[in-house]
Order: structure tokens, then C-alpha cells, then sequence
């Protein structure tokens, strides 16, 4: 797919690739594990030895930086897929049913997303308990609402258009007309929705992370990363900055990604300047 001449777009899926090579081949070309402690480095600063420093316990920051980039997009995939795919399902069955059942099930939508997401993915947590299965729930339940409203909006104008009337009056069933007429004019704004999306669920499990409601306690993770490094901020600043920076740098590239996918689709949202960032903020 062509992101035509949006540069930050281009940058971004650039950026995007590299970090996602990086979590798949970084911990197998590694020399220093991420768990490996060594007091005697504790606290050291960028070196050769360790681009990045090293934390209170002397373990290798680079390293336990490209390991938290496997548990962040991970998770950012998983819960962005299982979202999008639960949501679209529920929005189209809505909008294409109409009546009754897509008043109620609009009603279910709205009420979901009057439910602060943040707040819901903590009490999820606090009933399951903290782990990487259950970080992936809880962001799920609080994710597939802004795909759902989004898919029954786009259902609802697109059952109206001549090629899906035709389809009904030549005795295509329900589940045919959605899956082979409807759902590959709406797909585009959907994938718009999953880049933007995405982003958000990476930063919040990063919060859940730096709260101490993430995955594994011995895995690393950007989110726990920060918060591990907040007390030693003045001292050794390293700790936080790299984690930060992958988080924002993370996050810009699939907002930019965002934003040329919906210039391409929608060639009135492209400018006569330079390509903008996002300035929109997705239903989370």
C-alpha cells in the first residue's frame, strides 16, 4: 500500500518495522540478557558496553528495552485484532439489523463507553489479578467499543446503497451481503481506527504497567521500566528517558501511520503543505 507523498506516514511505518524487527530478532542477537543482574555496573550511564546504561540493579537497559518492545506491541496487536474483530462484528450485526436491535445495542454501546476505559481495565485486573492473559482482557473489554460504533455508523449507510438493495432483492443472505458487500467498503476507516487504536492500547498498558497492574513481574516492560527508574530520576535520568522515548516514539509512528492511511482513503483529509500529525483522538 502506497502512502503517496505523506512523509511522516512513511517515517512511521519505517520506524514501525524497525522496532517490530527488534523485538523479533533483538533477544536472539543480544549479548546481555534483560534479567542479568551486576551490581558492580549499577546505575552507569550510556557506554559503549551499554548504549543505554544500566538500572539500580545493574541490568543492561538497551537489552531489557528491546525485550519490552515484544510485550508492548504483543499486546498492542492482540488486543487491537480481538477488538476490531469483536467490535466490527457487534456494530455491523447492529446497524445492518436496525429497529430494535440496534437501538438496544446502540444503548449497550453507549453505556460501555460512558465507563471510564482506564478505570475499567484496573478493576478487571484487580479481580483476575495481575498477568499478561489477563492485561490482555482487560484492555479488550475497554477496547471494542469505539470499533463497534464506528462499524454500525459506516452499516448504517452503506445498507442503504443501491449494490447491497440489489443484493437483497436477489436473495443473498444476511451474513453474505455483510461479509462480501459491506465490510470491504467499511474496511478502510476500520484500519484507521486499528493504527490510531493501537496507540492507545500500547500506552495503556504502559500506565497499567508503571501502576504495577501489567504482565509478569520479571518481564520488562516500558510501563514498569519508568516507573522502576522514577526514584533515581535526578541521578540517573537514563532509566527513564530510553523507556520513555520508546513509548512516545512508539506511539507518534502508529498516530502518523494513522494519518496516511486516511489520506489514502480519503483523499479530501490530504493538505497542499506538509503532512500533518494526528490531531484526532480515537474512542477509547
Amino acid at each position: 500500500m502506497s502512502l503517496g507523498g505523506n512523509r511522516l506516514a512513511q517515517a512511521g511505518a519505517i520506524v514501525l518495522i524497525v522496532i517490530a524487527l527488534s523485538a523479533l530478532a533483538g533477544p536472539l542477537l543480544l549479548p546481555v540478557s534483560p534479567l542479568e543482574i551486576n551490581l558492580t555496573d549499577r546505575l552507569q550511564g550510556p557506554s559503549l558496553q551499554h548504549p543505554f546504561g544500566c538500572d539500580q540493579l545493574g541490568r543492561d537497559i538497551f537489552s531489557r528495552v528491546i525485550h519490552g518492545a515484544q510485550v508492548s506491541l504483543l499486546i498492542g496487536v492482540l488486543v487491537t485484532l480481538v477488538s476490531l474483530v469483536a467490535g466490527t462484528a457487534l456494530g455491523m450485526f447492529a446497524g445492518y439489523r436496525g429497529g430494535l436491535t440496534d437501538l438496544l445495542m446502540n444503548g449497550l454501546f453507549d453505556v460501555a463507553l460512558a465507563v471510564p476505559g482506564l478505570l475499567l481495565a484496573i478493576g478487571v485486573i484487580a479481580v483476575l489479578g495481575p498477568s499478561f492473559f489477563n492485561l490482555v482482557i482487560a484492555l479488550c473489554v475497554m477496547g471494542w467499543v469505539g470499533y463497534a460504533r464506528l462499524a454500525r455508523s459506516l452499516t448504517l449507510r452503506a445498507r442503504e446503497v443501491d449494490y447491497v438493495a440489489a443484493a437483497r432483492v436477489g436473495g443473498l443472505s444476511s451474513p453474505r451481503i455483510l461479509t462480501a458487500h459491506i465490510l470491504p467498503n467499511i474496511s478502510a476507516p476500520l484500519s484507521v481506527q486499528a493504527a490510531i487504536g493501537m496507540a492507545g492500547v500500547i500506552i495503556t498498558e504502559s500506565t497499567l504497567s508503571f501502576l504495577g497492574l501489567g504482565g509478569e513481574i520479571d518481564a520488562p516492560s516500558w510501563g514498569a521500566m519508568l516507573n522502576d527508574g522514577l526514584a533515581y530520576l535526578l541521578v540517573a535520568p537514563h532509566l527513564t528517558i530510553f523507556p520513555g522515548a520508546a513509548i512516545a516514539i512508539t506511539v507518534l509512528s502508529l498516530n502518523f501511520l494513522g494519518d496516511g492511511l486516511q489520506e489514502h482513503f480519503d483523499p479530501r483529509a490530504r493538505t497542499d503543505g506538509p503532512a500533518r500529525g494526528n490531531s484526532r483522538t480515537s474512542e477509547r
